[in-house]
């Protein structure tokens, strides 16, 4: 298989390249020149698999050209080494709970497959990796801990000062060895065009390997495609169904839609937004218009900017009709979230994150209109990660699961960074 950037200004790439670079030289996002298609076999017995299972699968076909297949099974089976269950919470809405891996956020599925295959990549080589990764909350956890300890590869955060929660600052700044967190001067909008800048930085490129773990990288944003698979098969046998994604950067939406075009039967996507609502917008006017970044309570949706919308625009050949024949948008502010917070737990006892919440409401209102079809949205993260917030929702005192406590006990190593493009190179250079 070859990999195409999405602005077609430079060679096809091979997969190699185009994991260890992350971003193409023409700033374009790399993409699989073919979408395999999964015969009808593989559906027909879809639910009788384990989670494994579907995602070595999923996983020979995208990626079986490239990564021999003992290989591929390692990654595959040491990424998902963790359940994924489906929780009915009213009527035909299911949530499929993605908190369940060792940072308890969804992106411990991409961020885990990333660390294996580029270690794979680059394991009789010397040169050293580095890894950038802007986060708005989940992403730079779920990275740091899935590079961490590997020989070879540094990890670099990148984070917006005081726009994140504790737990989730906690989950990356406290762990030393090959992490290292950049308490940035900003927004997420700051962190991410910093790691873009970098990418094309060619005096820097020429000094030091560079790659990213944002979804930009088409190795962490593919495998996010496994668990729709899951989730479709957990839905109740013969029905017409629906996915609905809580949307920030929009890799997770992405990756859905990659499902889809290889045979995945779902039938429609809800994309959730925040007050960051410019895909939103694009599905009413037609126009994307980038923005400074709002913050929310919901933050890992807090991406004025998102990257991936140039891949669902290659995806749908920048056809607005198809996207939207595809695709609806719901938007809520943070008064709204916590609306639904609480009147998700009064209604079902079901307690819902920010982000989720947005899914859940989202998926509510579409099947209002839909009655018969069923629905699952992707509940990102667990709600202790936003305990002040959740707790004030709903008057509690939310317990932390283990895991998350014992990030809480680790001391923070961060160093402060201006948002200047000038000072994150000198920093990378030193």
């Amino acid at each position: 298989m070859k990999y195409y950037s999405t602005n077609r200004q430079v060679p096809l790439s091979t997969l190699r390249d185009a994991v260890l670079k992350g971003l193409a030289d023409d700033n374009g996002l790399y993409m699989p020149e073919r979408i395999p298609q999964l015969g009808r076999d593989f559906f027909a017995s879809l639910r009788t698999k384990t989670l494994q299972e579907i995602a070595l699968e999923v996983a020979s076909a995208l990626f079986g050209d490239d990564v021999a297949a003992p290989a591929l099974r390692d990654m595959v089976y040491g990424a998902l080494s963790f359940d994924i269950p489906t929780v009915r919470v009213a009527d035909n809405r299911y949530s499929l709970e993605l908190f369940h891996g060792p940072t308890m956020a969804f992106k411990d599925v991409g961020a885990r497959f990333l660390a294996r295959m580029m270690q794979h990549f680059t394991r009789n080589e010397k040169a050293e990796t580095n890894v950038l990764v802007a986060t708005s909350g989940d992403t730079g956890s779920a990275v740091a801990n899935g590079f961490l300890g590997m020989e070879g590869i540094t990890v670099t955060v990148l984070y917006p000062k005081g726009l994140v929660s504790k737990i989730q600052e906690a989950q990356f700044t406290t762990l030393g060895q090959n992490v290292c967190a950049l308490e940035v001067e900003g927004a997420f909008d700051d962190c991410q065009r910093l790691v873009k800048q970098a990418f094309l930085d060619k005096g820097l490129t020429a000094q030091r390997r560079l790659t990213s773990a944002n979804s930009i990288n088409l190795a962490r944003f593919i495998p996010q495609a496994f668990y729709y698979f899951w989730g479709w098969a957990q839905m109740p046998k013969d029905s017409e169904v629906v996915a609905c994604v809580p949307s920030g950067n929009f890799g997770n939406l992405t990756a859905g839609l990659l499902a889809r075009r290889m045979g995945l039967p779902i039938k429609h996507f809800i994309a959730a937004n925040n007050a960051n609502d410019v895909f939103w917008e694009y599905l009413q006017t037609a126009k994307f218009s980038p923005r400074p970044s709002i913050a929310t309570i919901a933050n890992a949706m807090d991406v004025g900017n998102p990257s991936n919308f140039a891949r669902i625009m290659d995806l749908y050949n920048g056809d607005y009709a198809g996207v939207t024949a595809d695709i609806s948008g719901y938007r809520y502010g943070d008064a709204q979230i916590r609306s639904i917070v609480k009147r998700t737990f009064d209604e079902t006892a079901y307690t819902l994150d920010p982000h989720g919440a947005c899914a859940c409401e989202a998926l509510r209102e579409y099947l209002e209109e839909n009655k018969a079809v069923n629905g699952f949205f992707l509940e990102t993260a667990h709600p202790a990660k936003f305990k002040e917030t959740v707790d004030d929702i709903l008057g509690a005192d939310i317990a932390i699961p283990e895991k998350l406590q014992a990030f809480m006990s680790g001391r923070k190593q961060a160093v402060g960074m201006s948002n200047r493009y000038e000072d994150f190179r000198d920093f990378l250079l030193k």
